[in-house]
């Protein structure tokens, strides 16, 4: 993977936060304990190639709904 390609998917990642964040009502701080705690890190960076064409709106359900798939995984 080249640079832009690593830039490109921090730049995501930071965006995927921020929106998350926003459309929680949480702290950045609150964010990144559930990014951290469900692995939503690697999963952004591994569908990055799909994920980064959606919406915002799209992009925020996904995560919600990969961290409710997780919780339910125990």
């Amino acid at each position: 993977m080249s640079m832009i390609e690593n830039d490109d998917i921090r730049r995501f990642v930071i965006f995927c936060l921020e929106s998350y964040k926003t459309d929680m009502g949480i702290t950045g701080s609150e964010a990144l304990r559930d990014f951290e705690h469900y692995d939503i890190f690697h999963y952004l960076s591994e569908g990055f190639e799909v994920l980064h064409t959606q919406g915002r709106e799209y992009i925020v359900n996904d995560i919600k709904d990969y961290i409710q798939h997780k919780k339910q995984q125990g």
